[in-house]
């Protein structure tokens, strides 16, 4: 039984003295990061395929079931609208082989344009794709969460590979105007789309977006709470992603989240004390 949580990235300069040390290089912080959640969104392989030396830097800043949920690049998913993609999947595939296990799964994050009409277009690419991954799907289009016909033609598809549908959910978000500059940010910048509780796989991944203020974002995640600790009853082993606008306690908000589910599944084993971001003293 296990819950993994984590955060939209691991690296956060307003982080820095409160869940990262300070003066500590980059290519560590992750170490830092990886003592407070066991598993990040790879948002930043969405702009270019990293290297295998940052790869493996990676990999030793974690333990083994560290869960990676890394995004393929934007030129195969909304550049190229996944259409002559082979060289630069496996391209990808290569660069992220040193994550081993911790690669817990492939994330194919689709534009908002993407429909119904385009489903067989990612049954297609879905089919070509090397099975020793987990993939999951990302889609934004409205139609997926308000028409069951649409829902259940992009279940169908994804269920012919094991692949798990990634909901992210806003409705948390969008139901009272922005107060700050971040949530004004994300006003326009995030998808308004109904909430999805279904699991389609073991390995259930969401998305969750709160609110700058903790309270906020903490209420509006009860329903989660009770589905995710429904699911682990169930036998599954989900991974919560929990954002805030600024993410300024995007790590802290994680953990309490973790808390709160094992509140109600006592089996679940609590998370391991982080790393402290400044060094203790006797004075």
């Amino acid at each position: 039984m296990r819950l993994a949580v984590g955060c939209a990235m691991w690296n956060l300069s307003s982080w820095q003295g409160r869940f990262v040390a300070h003066r500590l290089p980059p290519q560590e912080r992750l170490r830092s990061y990886a003592s407070w959640c066991d598993a990040v969104e790879g948002n930043t392989t969405f702009y270019a395929t990293p290297s295998r030396q940052t790869v493996e830097s990676w990999a030793r800043q974690t333990a083994g079931d560290f869960r990676f949920v890394v995004k393929l690049p934007k030129v195969i998913t909304h550049d190229r609208c996944l259409r002559g993609v082979d060289d630069d999947v496996r391209a990808f595939l290569d660069a992220i082989e040193p994550l081993g296990g911790r690669a817990h799964a492939v994330w194919i994050q689709l534009p908002g344009a993407f429909g119904t009409g385009d489903v067989p277009l990612l049954a297609r690419f879905l089919s070509r794709l090397p099975r020793g991954h987990r993939y999951a799907v990302e889609v934004r289009h409205p139609e997926f969460f308000d028409d069951p016909r649409a829902a259940g033609l992009l279940a169908a598809a994804l269920a012919t590979v094991a692949a798990e549908w990634i909901p992210f959910d806003t409705s948390v978000f969008f139901r009272s105007p922005p107060t700050s500059a971040a949530e004004r940010d994300a006003w326009a910048k995030k998808p308004r789309v109904s909430r999805r509780v279904i699991a389609l796989t073991d390995r259930p991944i969401v998305r969750y977006l709160g609110r700058d203020d903790p309270g906020q974002t903490a209420e509006g995640w009860r329903p989660w709470v009770h589905t995710v600790a429904g699911w682990l009853r169930e036998g599954r082993s989900p991974t919560m992603f929990i954002h805030t606008p600024d993410n300024a306690d995007a790590p802290m908000l994680a953990r309490r989240f973790h808390d709160d589910v094992r509140a109600l599944v006592p089996d679940l084993e609590a998370l391991p004390e982080p790393i402290p971001a400044e060094p203790l003293t006797l004075f």
